[in-house]
C-alpha cells in the first residue's frame, strides 16, 4: 500500500477556505496515483495562544497537564474542519487525535518525549479511508493522559507516523517553500537553501529558525526519513528544500521569545544548565559580571516549568531576542532586548556572509 504523509502547518489555516484549499490539493494527489494519505495539521493561526490565554485567565497557576489538555483543542478542531472539507470532496476519510494515534510518551507535560509507538491504528484506518488525518503535537501517555510534545511539534508527528508507518519521506508544507539562509520575512536578501543537513537545520531550530522542529529533524535523521519542504500557493505546489544528510551553507537565526534567567550564584546558574541540556534545550552560559545568567533560546515554557518543578531559585527572568550567526565553524550568539535593533543586526550578519553581487552593464 502505497501511503503519502503530508503536514500542513497553521499558516495554512489562516481562514476556513485553507481546510478547502488543502483538501483540493489532497483530492488532486489521490487523483494522481497517490493510494492512501496521511495529512497531520496544526491548529489555526493564533489558536493555541488564544487557548492559553483564556486558560490563564481562569488559572494563572493552571497544572501542566490541565494546559495540555486545553491546548491539544486547536488542533483537534483543525482536524474536524479537514475532515469535514475533504469529504465534502465525496473522499473516504477518518480522522485520528492525540488519544488514537498509537504514539506514546512520557509525562512531560508541555513537552513529552515519544517513548513507543504502535502502527495499528493508523494502518486500520488506512484500510477503510484513502485519507487519514491526524492531530499534529499530541500523544498519550502510559497512563492515557494527553500530552502535548511542545510548540509548533507538528512536525515531529509527521515524523513520527512517516517512519512507523516504514515511509521514507515526509512533505511539510508552511508559508515559504523551503529553508531560507534567514527568515525572508525579517532578511529580505535571504537565499532559499535547495539542500540541507539534518544537523544544520537542527542547529539553525535550536536557535530560533521556525521552519522546522528541531526534534523532529532529529528523529527524521535516526530513522532516516527524507523531509521535503513545500508551499501551497495559489499557483500550485512549490519545492524548496531537501533535509537529507548532505548540504551545509551560513545562516542567520532570531530567537524572538528568548529569555535570560538571572540567578543569585554560579553555582545555582550551572544546575538548571545541567537539568535543561538533559532535556534537551538549548541554553547559554552567560559570563557572570554582576550576576550570572542564563539565556534560553527555545522551549521557553518548558524551560522555567523545569525551573520551578527542580526548586532552582532564580532572581530574575527576562524576555530577549538572540541573533545568532551560524556559519561553521563559526557560532555567535548576540542578545539585543529592541526589537529593530535584533533585525538590523541580523540583516547585517547576513550580509557580510552574502555580500551581493552587482552585474555590470557593459551595454
Amino acid at each position: 500500500m502505497k501511503k503519502c504523509i503530508l503536514k500542513f502547518g497553521g499558516s495554512n489555516f489562516l481562514d476556513l477556505e485553507g481546510y478547502g484549499r488543502v483538501a483540493r490539493h489532497i483530492a488532486q494527489r489521490l487523483a494522481a496515483g497517490e493510494n492512501k494519505i496521511v495529512a497531520v495539521v496544526s491548529a489555526m493561526k493564533g489558536e493555541t495562544d488564544s487557548l492559553k490565554a483564556q486558560m490563564l485567565a481562569v488559572n494563572k497557576e493552571a497544572s501542566p497537564s490541565n494546559l495540555d489538555a486545553a491546548l491539544a483543542i486547536g488542533e483537534m478542531k483543525s482536524v474536524c474542519l479537514l475532515e469535514a472539507a475533504v469529504s465534502r470532496l465525496g473522499i473516504p476519510v477518518t480522522s485520528l487525535n492525540g488519544y488514537g494515534l498509537g504514539i506514546r510518551t512520557n509525562s512531560d507535560f508541555g513537552r513529552a518525549t515519544v517513548e513507543s509507538v504502535d502502527p495499528g491504528p493508523i494502518r486500520s484506518a488506512l484500510q477503510e479511508h484513502d485519507v487519514v488525518v491526524a492531530a499534529g503535537g499530541q500523544a498519550i501517555d502510559q497512563s492515557g493522559r494527553l500530552t502535548m510534545l511542545g510548540r509548533n511539534s507538528s512536525d515531529l508527528t509527521a515524523i513520527v507516523i512517516a517512519s512507523m508507518l516504514d515511509e521514507h519521506a515526509c512533505e511539510i508544507y508552511s508559508d515559504v517553500p523551503g529553508v531560507y539562509t534567514a527568515d525572508p520575512y525579517l532578511v529580505p536578501a535571504a537565499q532559499l537553501m535547495p539542500e540541507i543537513a539534518y544537523g544544520t537545520i537542527a542547529q539553525m531550530s535550536r536557535h530560533g529558525a521556525k521552519v522546522l522542529h528541531h526534534r523532529a529533524v532529529d528523529y527524521a535523521k535516526k530513522h532516516s526519513v527524507t523531509i521535503i519542504c513545500k508551499a501551497l500557493t495559489g499557483d500550485g505546489v512549490v519545492t524548496g528544500t531537501t533535509v537529507t544528510d548532505h548540504g551545509n551553507a551560513g545562516s542567520v537565526t532570531v530567537a524572538r521569545e528568548a529569555v535570560v534567567i538571572w540567578f543569585a550564584s554560579v553555582a545555582e546558574r550551572d544546575n538548571l544548565w545541567a537539568l535543561l541540556d538533559q532535556h534537551d534545550i538549548t541554553t547559554i552560559r552567560l559570563k557572570p559580571n554582576d550576576r550570572p545568567g542564563l539565556c534560553v533560546m527555545t522551549d521557553t515554557d518548558f524551560a522555567k516549568q523545569l525551573a520551578a518543578v527542580a526548586g532552582v531559585p532564580t532572581v530574575s527572568i527576562e524576555s530577549t531576542m538572540a541573533v545568532t550567526e551560524l556559519d561553521p565553524p563559526v557560532l555567535g550568539v548576540h542578545l539585543v532586548g529592541d526589537y529593530g535593533r535584533a533585525i538590523s543586526l541580523a540583516r547585517q550578519i547576513h550580509d557580510r556572509m552574502y555580500p551581493e553581487q552587482f552585474l555590470v552593464d557593459t551595454d
